[in-house]
């Protein structure tokens, strides 16, 4: 794993992967996240996020790229054994990544975001992309903040 990382490279490959139609939000943000950072994550991991875009499976409900943002997060800070207290971090750092969007967009759910846009537009991808970089950003954040990795980006 790296041990210096551009949080604004993450960000503007994960954009650039929905936005190339490489990947969808959540796939794009662990993407983003295991090649900048080089993890020794398999393809799967990503593949993994693939049921999450258009709000879960498109049932329009918790946003594909904060449902990508978690995994990732799991990844690193996420427990393998049962019983390992480590998930009570886990978990604080998931609200975190959650708390941060809501108090930006107001609330998780991609129908509220999407009401009203033709899915297919430019609008509605525009704000997807917008949404998926700034998940792989904070994310990013989180994991620079926690591991004590340097951005060099400062």
């Amino acid at each position: 794993m790296k041990k210096e990382v551009s949080i604004k490279k993450i960000r503007n490959d994960a954009e650039e992967l929905f936005r190339k139609g490489d990947f969808y939000c959540s796939e794009a943000v662990v993407s983003s996240i295991k090649n900048n950072f080089e993890i020794d994550m398999p393809d799967e991991m990503i593949a993994m996020a693939s049921g999450f875009p258009i709000g879960i499976g498109k049932s329009k409900c918790v946003c594909g790229a904060v449902s990508g943002g978690i995994l990732s997060l799991g990844y690193f800070f996420g427990r393998t054994k049962g019983g390992d207290p480590k998930v009570q971090n886990t978990l604080k750092l998931a609200n975190e990544l959650q708390q941060s969007f809501r108090d930006n967009h107001g609330c998780l759910c991609c129908h509220v975001h999407t009401k009203g846009m033709d899915m297919a537009s430019g609008e509605h991808k525009e704000q997807c992309i917008s949404f998926t970089g700034e998940i792989a950003e904070k994310v990013a954040e989180i994991i620079v903040r926690e591991l004590e990795i340097k951005n060099i980006d400062e």
